[in-house]
């Protein structure tokens, strides 16, 4: 019993990096209308920018991840007009056409990580950031949390429940959802569309910011295929949730979290990382708009 707490709380840290993950890929996909399956890769990309900073810097803990937030903040702002563009030209939503843009945009970030930054190898933060090779921060009996683990779950906590504070109690917020219910009807009471969408360009980029942070934390090291490996995850739970259903993908990105600690704790190999998928295709047999429903 005591093993299977320590892996709950284990999967409650990894999981609140996933609803990051989600609540910004979903965000997107409610408000820009886009699908941008490679949101996670620039998460990993802030990552490495944290790493180089870091690096730069001589180990400033307050730059290099000030500079992982800002480059995920910028590069959402400065792709969003491509996507804007096809959005405009196209007439109609389509977001088959902006999940390749997406795909191509991820593509090119994972040849720069491969071949530009560190020879293609992975990268490593230092202890200090982590937390490793220090005592454990939170010990009862066999649960134990570093100063790492317990800083990257506050993080997810204070931001998903900013965002939905946002979503929820502001008048921006009010606007995202107008225009995630009802597009047209949203232009008509005079909301503009895509100014509401390059905002939430913004506060996705702040989300994916904050949690290449809390990765750069929890697991310590990335490499140039996290990314992809992420935005499969995140597709998944998006698709078990439900598609744009934000508080469906809070609970099934914990719950991903929970049942992959899980598997590491009890199976052998890389399970864990199956587990999704298998989840997913159970999930799309027996619902296909997702347990939760599609907010499309």
């Amino acid at each position: 019993m005591a093993v299977f707490l320590a892996q709950i709380v284990n999967g409650i840290s990894l999981g609140s990096v996933y609803v990051l993950l989600v609540t910004g890929f979903n965000l997107l996909l409610l408000v820009a209308m886009i699908i941008h399956y490679s949101f996670p890769i620039v998460v990993v990309f802030s990552m490495y920018i944290s790493w180089i900073v870091l690096g730069l810097t001589g180990g400033n803990m307050f730059l290099g991840l000030s500079a992982g937030i800002v480059s995920a903040v910028l590069i959402n702002i400065l792709t969003a007009p491509m996507f804007q563009h096809i959005m405009k030209k196209r007439g109609d939503v389509d977001i088959n056409s902006t999940m390749v843009l997406s795909m191509g945009i991820g593509m090119i970030i994972t040849d720069f990580l491969s071949h530009s930054v560190n020879s293609g190898f992975p990268i490593a933060f230092p202890d200090s950031l982590t937390g490793r090779g220090e005592p454990a921060f939170i010990r009862l009996g066999v649960i134990s949390m570093s100063r790492g683990d317990m800083l990257s779950l506050t993080l997810g906590i204070i931001f998903v429940l900013g965002l939905f504070w946002i979503l929820y109690k502001t008048r921006a917020g009010r606007a995202f959802r107008a225009i995630a219910e009802d597009p047209n009807g949203a232009k008509l009471v005079g909301i503009p569309i895509l100014k509401t969408g390059l905002q939430s360009y913004a506060l996705t980029g702040l989300l994916g910011g904050v949690s290449a942070v809390a990765m750069s934390i929890l697991l310590g090291s990335a490499s140039p295929g996290l990314g992809d490996q992420l935005g499969r995850k995140v597709l998944a739970v998006s698709i078990i949730a439900g598609l744009g259903n934000l508080k469906g993908g809070l609970i099934v990105g914990i719950s991903l979290g929970i049942l992959e600690a899980l598997v590491q704790g009890y199976w052998s190999g890389t399970w864990s990382n199956s587990i999704a998928f298998v989840v997913m295709l159970i999930a799309i047999l027996v619902k296909p708009k997702g347990i939760f429903g599609m907010k499309l």
